[in-house]
């Protein structure tokens, strides 16, 4: 059995030994089911999370498992004994619970239960299986030491890349960054002698904890001492020591450094193991991104689970995800985890959300209010769709492509200046170069929403999706009956269906506003760095855009032609 497979079922027998207690009033037996399950989940993400920083932090926690199992046997062991009397349950209420007089005869930390209570028998049982277990694992663990650690070797090789192959001239400074002080120790106890031997360098370990350390002799253990040691520059060492010329050059940190320090005199820093939250990440990346670095080039490398560990923790899909989350919807920063995305900076990104906004959701002229970053987002429509999908799945895989449906426009639409026509949605069938060229930030390719009136003026076009969402959702969305009205309408129009070339007409129309914007947007493309997207295929016509539904929006009263 696979080493993480092994611990999973642990954890899962481990939780099954408290999962059913007898309550305490005597009325039977009481079940935390869905809270059980939850902690199950918990515990085995942050057992496998430690793992996952260092084989190191894992031995020491199935340790500590162990000995806490082996404490509840005993307290077990000693209470069948008959050396303790029984507690009278009438007699609580003259002791605290967290009273020593009690300890002897509980267990459980912030949740209290007797031992008279429960189920002795099998709760003994269990734990003594997870004593094996547990000894199993550590004992297993312990066969990982340094020389068999693929991760260390890992890093050892990275760094040792990163001294013979300096980013920027002369510069040797790497900053590793781990979540846990145990590994944090773990590595420097390994590299720090490693470092001065075979890369002549100096290392340091800081936790915050009391426990930093220093190959450098002579400068002590004080927080600041050693970071102004490693980044001298930054740190305006010239003005406090103008004499000392010694430095560290390898640093091992956790996240008690990850803010507020300035240490761009390093241009690499190591993620040793990643955080649950993206923005712990950045704020890492932070102490060497800063203004005032003398690099012309920095980096930032992960150390990502391997893919059996992550198939249980799915760590790098959850981290990813936040930090696309927080990318698009706050900071504008950089993507750091992503070394495919396109960054950019504040300014830019401010100037993408105001374009947008006059382009593709308001005209900010006629904004009396506040602007939501939601109004950014399709957010909305996801979340409607998503509900909507929960019931009806199986109904959306099975419609096929071209559906159609017609409702009546009301007067207030009408008013507002709203005209008959339809929405058209169509997804663009070729791909690569010869697909429709969009703008970067543009949601929904390959597919593309548009609204045409019925005297062949684009309405709203492909790039004010959201508009177009907005129209469907506050028209359409109202119906749950067929709109006789509307459908008779277009039976009249179509001859019950027969003859669509209206609607013909106006998809001709709605591909030619799409193929003129995908032009645009490659003779903008002329001008800017990286070449052109412009090829000999660009053109669009009918044959390239798949029908895949329409809206025909009917104005009830006039039973007009067109």
């Amino acid at each position: 059995m696979a080493f993480i497979q092994w611990v999973n079922r642990f954890i899962n027998l481990f939780i099954d030994a408290t999962t059913t207690l007898k309550s305490t009033a005597g009325k039977g037996v009481f079940k935390q089911i869905d809270r059980e399950e939850s902690l199950i989940h918990l515990m085995r993400v942050n057992l496998l999370k430690r793992m996952e920083s260092s084989i190191h932090s894992f031995s020491l926690t199935a340790n500590k498992l162990a000995c806490r199992v082996e404490g509840l046997l005993a307290k077990i062991e000693k209470h069948e004994s008959g050396d303790m009397e029984a507690l009278n349950i009438e007699d609580i209420h003259d002791f605290d619970l967290d009273s020593p007089e009690l300890e002897p005869f509980m267990i459980g930390n912030k949740t209290k239960v007797l031992l008279q209570d429960m189920d002795l028998i099998r709760f003994k049982q269990e734990l003594e299986t997870d004593r094996i277990l547990l000894k199993e694992m550590a004992e297993a663990a312990k066969k990982v030491d340094v020389k068999r650690d693929a991760k260390l070797k890992l890093v050892k090789q990275t760094v040792t890349d990163k001294i013979n192959n300096p980013l920027n001239p002369n510069n040797k400074k790497v900053i590793i960054f781990t979540a846990f002080a145990d590994t944090a120790q773990y590595l420097y106890a390994d590299l720090a002698n490693w470092a001065k031997k075979e890369l002549g360098i100096n290392s340091a370990l800081v936790t915050g904890g009391g426990t930093n350390k220093t190959t450098l002799t002579g400068i002590g253990s004080e927080l600041n001492t050693i970071l102004t040691t490693f980044s001298p520059v930054s740190k305006e060492r010239i003005k406090i020591d103008p004499d000392a010329t010694a430095e560290i050059d390898l640093l091992i940190a956790t996240d008690c450094i990850s803010e507020g320090q300035n240490l761009q005199d390093c241009d690499t820093l190591i993620n040793y193991d990643i955080h649950w939250n993206p923005v712990r990440i950045i704020q890492r990346f932070g102490r060497i991104d800063r203004l005032g670095s003398k690099n012309n080039q920095i980096q930032l490398i992960n150390f990502w689970p391997n893919m059996e560990l992550d198939e249980y923790i799915n760590l790098e899909a959850r981290v990813s995800g936040r930090m696309v989350l927080l990318d698009i919807s706050a900071t504008g920063e950089e993507n750091v985890i992503d070394e495919n995305a396109k960054g950019m900076n504040d300014l830019e990104y401010r100037r993408k959300q105001l374009q947008q906004l006059k382009d593709a959701v308001v005209d900010l002229e006629d904004i009396a209010g506040g602007v939501s970053i939601t109004d950014l987002t399709l957010n909305d429509f996801r979340m409607d769709l998503s509900d909507y999908m929960k019931q009806n799945l199986g109904k959306l895989e099975q419609a096929p492509l071209g559906l159609y449906s017609a409702v009546s426009l009301d007067e207030e639409l009408i008013e507002e200046g709203f005209k008959p026509g339809a929405i058209l949605c169509l997804k663009n069938i070729r791909k690569g170069q010869q697909a429709v060229q969009v703008d970067d930030n543009y949601p929904l390719s390959p597919y593309f929403l548009v609204y045409v009136s019925n005297d062949a003026v684009i309405e709203i076009n492909f790039t004010q999706s959201k508009q177009v969402l907005d129209l469907m959702k506050r028209q359409a969305f109202t119906y749950t009956e067929v709109d006789q009205t509307a459908a008779e309408h277009v039976d009249a129009i179509t001859k019950n269906g027969r003859d669509m070339e209206h609607y013909q007409h106006l998809l001709a129309v709605a591909v030619d506003s799409i193929a003129g914007k995908s032009e645009e947007k490659g003779v903008e493309s002329l001008f800017t760095k990286g070449g052109t997207v412009l090829t000999a295929t660009s053109s669009q016509g009918i044959e390239d855009f798949a029908v895949v539904s329409y809206l025909i929006l009917v104005d009830g009263g006039t039973h007009e032609s067109n």
